[in-house]
């Protein structure tokens, strides 16, 4: 975690799988099982027990080696724990495949023997090297037979001889094998452009030292204040902590920890390291869309399948958790004999790091950074979604509070007065005249249920154009009955809601069901009842009618996502769009948005929403607004906001004069 959250890691570390009982043993393509149950290679010459004794002998080592039990071979001169000391000679090597290649017996005054072995680790699984990271060898057992073999002893008294060079032939005077392991460098989240918005960034790590400060407590404090965080908590973690520990406090960018440096620094036991993370430009840089990257936690270790080990840095949230596998590429590893006689180390075996691969998503830079700072004054959770009108690319994701949840891509919302564009466009499709006289009341009743408009407005006998751009509820809910009960769910999915998306991320395309009754019906016509939406779909919608087309939404650009299977939706008839899009403007030059008519640029086009939700009397709204400048579709919405045209317009009016020096 970073910018404020505690916690977070630098880069990966090197380190190596660990040895025991219980360890899974490992197939590596092609290789024979252990002898004890296949058929091996016996060059078989005189002997008392005709070999079977030897065999049996070396089968025995091979199971247990491959076990994690060496303590269960037949050892002759065995150190006093045999697992831990192979443990210390093949360097943190996970448990390998051991195959009988052959035993050869000799006739000689005490008896002896020889089997050659084949010893082949997989570091694939348990290291997340590269596939086929295969580190394989031969090595020679000598085996010994007692002079007296105990009555039922399977082995007829031979005994595997312990040495170092069983484990590996060049293990003498003292040498031990290597693992070393490295991850490589992550790769970045691009731009539309190509240009990096996630990138190797330099990081400050802050932690305390326990031993370093006499009063955990009054450490705490200081920290707490300079830092926003809970200094109960780190000071229990102090106390509880190793005197040489290094407890972790948060994790900032190196430019804001230099601009609190000197007074972190002179907080005592406080202790600093440096390192690098990916990030975003700032913090609140299209957060809940990228994710974050951080230690990875044991039930990200558990479930990598072996790509990660404990201390490994990862995705943990977002697009960095969704495509962490292509992201992270994959660890290199080399195995080395070191140590002992040995003047310096030999490399074995070596496979180089497979560096990640980007992911290029539709974000435009300038456009991200302008609606995230619409959102900065937003009291409430909020959103704001664009969308390039011309291609479906969704140019800026935007949440509030930023360390929030991707609302603005997965929230389900009923999106109110915004989804009258839909309820128009199935009207038109019936042959609606938008300069047809239809009234506007204080109230609308329909199987004795009764519709209002916001505040208890009245227009009365008005056109439907005046209906649209003063957003009248009564109206829509009169004219309800002239559509089928499956017919909003239909042309709502030719604008996209509801409709099969290739986004590459979580989102919600909206839930459109079909209508059950009249009073279903009229609730739906001006987005209330059982509709749901994301402020992605609204942006979608309003792209549709822009474009004069659907406009399907593409967030993440490479890897193309793959298109989902099955016919798609009629497309709408342009002449129908055309009108509805010059309602759209009715609404910003005389209607409920009127706030964006002095937005600099071409015509704004919108809609505004007011989406009941709850209980209450009257039950609390959210505020939405929707349209398109140019080729540049937006929805914004604000939760529990009283209106849409007096809350979310004006946020995004700002974020159209914020985006009017950016050319898409």
């Amino acid at each position: 975690m970073v910018d404020g959250a505690p916690g977070g890691a630098g880069r990966g570390r090197r380190g190596g799988a660990g040895r025991g009982p219980g360890r899974r043993a490992v197939v590596v393509g092609g290789a024979a099982a252990v002898a004890a149950g296949g058929a091996a290679a016996w060059a078989l010459s005189r002997g008392g027990d005709g070999g079977e004794g030897a065999r049996a002998a070396a089968d025995a080592l091979a199971r247990a080696w491959r076990d994690g039990r060496l303590a269960d071979a037949p050892l002759d001169g065995a150190p006093a724990d045999p697992d831990a000391e192979l443990a210390r000679l093949s360097g943190g090597l996970p448990a390998p495949v051991v195959t009988v290649a052959g035993v050869d017996t000799e006739r000689t005054a005490d008896g002896s023997a020889s089997a050659r072995l084949e010893v082949a680790y997989d570091l694939t699984a348990g290291l997340g090297a590269p596939e086929g990271s295969v580190f394989a060898h031969s090595t020679t057992a000598r085996l010994t037979r007692l002079p007296d073999a105990a009555d039922g002893d399977a082995t007829g008294g031979w005994r595997v001889v312990w040495e170092p060079a069983l484990v590996h032939p060049d293990l003498a005077g003292g040498a031990v094998l290597a693992l070393e392991r490295a991850l490589p460098p992550r790769a970045d989240v691009l731009a539309r452009d190509g240009s990096p918005v996630v990138t190797a960034t330099d990081v400050v790590i802050v932690g305390v030292q326990p031993s370093r400060t006499p009063d955990a407590t009054a450490t705490a404090d200081r920290l707490g204040q300079l830092l926003d965080v809970d200094a109960a908590a780190l000071a229990a973690r102090v106390r509880e902590a190793a005197p040489d520990a290094f407890v972790t406090v948060i994790t900032l960018r190196r430019t804001d920890y230099d601009a609190q440096r000197e007074d972190l620094q002179a907080v005592p036991g406080a202790v600093f390291r440096e390192s690098t993370l990916p990030l975003a430009p700032t913090r609140a840089f299209a957060r809940a869309l990228l994710g974050g990257v951080g230690e990875v936690t044991a039930e990200v270790v558990g479930a990598s399948g072996g790509r990660y080990l404990p201390g490994d840095v990862g995705g943990r949230s977002g697009l960095q958790a969704r495509y962490d596998e292509r992201l992270a590429g994959r660890a290199g590893v080399a195995v080395r004999v070191t140590g002992g006689d040995l003047a310096a180390s030999r490399e074995l075996f070596a496979v180089a790091a497979q560096p990640g691969e980007p992911v290029r998503t539709g974000l435009e830079a300038d456009l991200q950074r302008a609606a995230d700072e619409a959102l900065a004054a937003v009291g409430s959770e909020c959103a704001l979604v664009a969308v390039d009108t011309r291609t479906g690319d969704v140019v800026a994701v935007a949440n509030g509070p930023a360390d929030g949840g991707d609302r603005a891509l997965t929230g389900r919302y009923p999106p109110g007065s915004t989804f009258k564009v839909v309820t128009t466009l199935a009207l038109l499709a019936q042959g609606l005249d938008p300069a047809e006289t239809v009234s506007c009341p204080a109230t609308f009743t329909v199987d004795g249920r009764s519709f209002r408009n916001f505040e208890g407005e009245v227009l009365g006998d008005v056109p439907f154009r005046t209906d649209f751009a003063l957003s009248c509820n009564t109206a829509f809910a009169s004219l309800s009955g002239r559509l089928g009960e499956g017919e909003l769910r239909d042309v709502a999915a030719q604008l996209g809601v509801g409709a099969p998306w290739a986004t590459g991320v979580d989102a919600f395309a909206g839930d459109v069901p079909v209508t059950e009754s009249a009073v279903d019906q009229a609730a739906a016509s001006f987005g209330q009842g059982r509709t749901l939406v994301s402020p992605l779909a609204v942006a979608v919608m309003a792209a549709g009618v822009a474009a004069g087309e659907p406009r399907l939404p593409r967030v993440v650009l490479d890897p193309a996502p793959e298109v989902p299977a099955g016919p798609a939706a009629p497309a709408p008839d342009p002449a129908a769009l055309a009108v509805l899009a010059d309602l759209m403007r009715d609404v910003v030059t005389g209607g409920t948005a009127t706030v964006l008519a002095g937005v600099p640029g071409e015509p704004v086009h919108a809609k505004t929403g007011t989406a009941e939700h709850g209980s209450g009397d009257p039950p609390p709204t959210h505020a939405w607004t929707t349209g398109w400048q140019g080729p540049l579709a937006f929805a914004v919405f604000v939760a529990d906001g009283a209106s849409g045209g007096g809350v979310a317009a004006p946020v995004a009016a700002d974020f159209l004069r914020r985006s009017a020096s950016v050319a898409l």
